[in-house]
């Protein structure tokens, strides 16, 4: 059984009725606990488990190799990102985990192909950006909908909010957990408390437990890995556009009891472009009263954030 509300994206194209009651759903999830699941999202199975197949070729690789992905002049937007390098926001111990980071393919408009770094690929696993390039574009095709019901859940235009996601800076985010090593600090998890920097995230399915959300009472409410659904947050991009109507929640990663465990998972970090205006919706804002959030583009918001957790100078 989930533990947070599972949504079917069938019944957002469905009558009437069915799309509305999806819409309120969506929203009041987000409003409520800023997490929900989604099923029938037109992602495919069978791609899921290819693109772990061949992340876990890549992992699997000898340190010195993936370290030639490494590139610190990226900031860890593209290629590999070693383990123990990023740590949460505000938080003192690493994360014990490593990954790789794909984004969007270059434009053929030269000036908008200046704005985003180039993809690299995997010499020993030529596999790799293929496969994980059409999980992209599902995934992609999949969060644009759920924007859409985001928008008219706020009673803006439908496409108001998945317009922004257009030639966005979004990243699918291929992590590995290895297990636990005996040496690390017993504060360390493997991913600390943290929010989401971006607009929504989509989660495919993981291959173990470990996700957990903070509750409103501080509690921690663990959420399933389970076949078929994917689990979607709000981040703090989505709550600064709805000036605080749409939460960006707290997460994060736990321990496994065994230290012999090892965990794959793919998060979908949904970005605008780095120019668009992130000013508070003025609808949001006269439902709160007043602007909670100051005026900032995408691009200098999600700058900040890399300098907090330690992938920017």
């Amino acid at each position: 059984m989930q533990t947070i509300p599972v949504l079917d994206l069938q019944t957002f194209h469905a009558n009437p009725a069915q799309r509305d009651a999806f819409v309120q759903q969506l929203g009041q999830s987000l409003e409520a606990i800023g997490f929900f699941a989604v099923v029938n999202h037109g992602v495919e199975t069978h791609l899921i488990q290819r693109a772990y197949q061949v992340a876990q070729t890549f992992f699997e690789l000898p340190n010195e190799i993936k370290q030639r992905y490494e590139k610190p002049e990226l900031h860890g937007q593209r290629g590999f990102t070693s383990f123990g390098r990023e740590h949460a926001k505000d938080y003192p111990m690493p994360d014990l985990k490593e990954f790789w980071h794909i984004g969007r393919n270059l434009s053929t408009d030269v000036q908008r192909s200046l704005n985003y770094p180039a993809n690299l690929a995997i010499a020993e696993v030529p596999e790799f950006h293929p496969v994980m390039m059409q999980l992209y574009a599902q995934l992609e095709a999949c969060a644009a909908k759920l924007l859409q019901a985001c928008a008219l859940f706020l009673g803006e235009p439908e496409n108001a909010i998945a317009d922004l996601i257009q030639n966005g800076d979004t990243i699918l985010r291929i992590i590995h957990y290895p297990p636990v090593p005996p040496d690390a600090h017993p504060a360390s998890l493997r991913s600390a408390p943290h929010e989401d920097i971006n607009l929504i995230t989509l989660l495919c399915e993981a291959t173990d437990d470990g996700l957990e959300l903070q509750q409103r009472d501080g509690t921690w409410l663990p959420i399933r890995a389970v076949s078929g659904q994917i689990i979607v947050d709000s981040g703090d991009m989505l709550q600064h556009l709805t000036n605080g109507i749409l939460k960006s929640t707290t997460h994060r990663v736990v321990n496994p009891l065994g230290d012999k465990t090892r965990r794959f998972s793919m998060p979908f970090f949904v970005h605008p472009r780095k120019e668009v205006d992130l000013t508070p919706l003025p609808s949001c804002v006269a439902r709160k009263g007043a602007p909670l959030f100051p005026a900032i583009t995408a691009g200098d918001y999600l700058m900040q954030r890399l300098r907090e957790i330690g992938l920017a100078n």
